[in-house]
Formats: structure tokens, sequence, C-alpha cells
């Protein structure tokens, strides 16, 4: 199994974020990202980062999903 590594985008976005706000990050995560970071398998930095990619991959699929459908009941 390959392990997954964020983009160097995310991972910018993830050194902006004050310790509080990545801690919020954190609390939201996926289990085997921070069974990673307990294993020692995966920094704090890299998973904050996983997370909000994953966070706007599914907001991007969301606000597609909705776009068509108030496309669809406008038609």
């Amino acid at each position: 199994m390959s392990k997954k590594e964020p983009s160097a985008e995310y991972i910018e976005k993830a050194k902006m974020l004050s310790q509080a706000e990545a801690e919020y990050v954190f609390s939201r995560m996926r289990d085997k990202w921070s069974r990673r970071v307990e294993d020692r398998k995966m920094v704090p930095l890299e998973a904050v980062a996983l997370q909000l990619e994953l966070e706007d991959k599914n907001l991007k699929a969301w606000r597609d999903r909705l776009a068509e459908l108030r496309d669809k009941h406008k038609a």
C-alpha cells in the first residue's frame, strides 16, 4: 500500500493555520490518518494537509451537485 502524500499547496495551507485552527482540523480527521500520526508513520502537518485536501474535494463535489440540482429545478 502506498502512502498518500499531500500536495505542496495544502502543506502551505496547513502551515498557515494557527495552533487552534490546526487542532480543529485534526479533530475532524479520518481515523486512518490520526492512527498514522499516533504510530509516527505521518507527521501531524501532513495529516492536517490531507484533511484540508479531502474537505476541499468534498466541498467542490457538493457545490457541483447543488448547481446541478438548481439547474434541474429551473428547467
